[in-house]
């Protein structure tokens, strides 16, 4: 399986994310478009997961008081289990520490911290709801 997951900088890629990103969050997990897409799409750096061309993952990250903040991850069902979110996580951390950042937070859902955790993320709160899905937060140091 040829994957690659690219920065996005075309409007074109940043609609692949899009469209991965409502798959996921909003037709199968039922949040709000108009939650979905926000105004941080904007200032985020945002990749895509491709394989054979196809769009199937992405994921954004922002700089919020100097801490990498990822969001929107997701992979498309027919293709979790192939290591994208790995390689996704990855290209963001890398993101985050070229413009350097040494530490990393997300609100990851409940179902997905030990995927975080296998990444070297720390949950750091207790459980709370966003969007009707529970969510942890969870933090990581970049400067090793």
């Amino acid at each position: 399986m040829m994957i690659d997951v690219i920065k996005v900088t075309t409007d074109e890629q940043l609609e692949d994310a899009f469209r991965v990103r409502k798959t996921v969050f909003v037709k199968e997990q039922g949040v709000a478009e108009e939650v979905e897409l926000d105004e941080y799409d904007d200032v985020a750096d945002h990749v895509v997961a491709y394989v054979g061309g196809e769009p199937v993952g992405t994921g954004r990250v922002r700089i919020v008081d100097d801490v990498a903040k990822l969001e929107r991850i997701c992979v498309l069902a027919s293709h979790r289990k192939h290591s994208l979110g790995k390689t996704i996580m990855k290209e963001l951390e890398a993101i985050a520490a070229g413009k350097g950042v040494a530490k990393a937070k997300l609100h990851g859902q409940v179902q997905a911290a030990p995927f975080y955790e296998k990444l070297g993320y720390e949950i750091a709160s207790t459980v709370f709801m966003e969007e009707n899905i529970p969510h942890v937060k969870m933090v990581k140091d970049l400067s090793h």
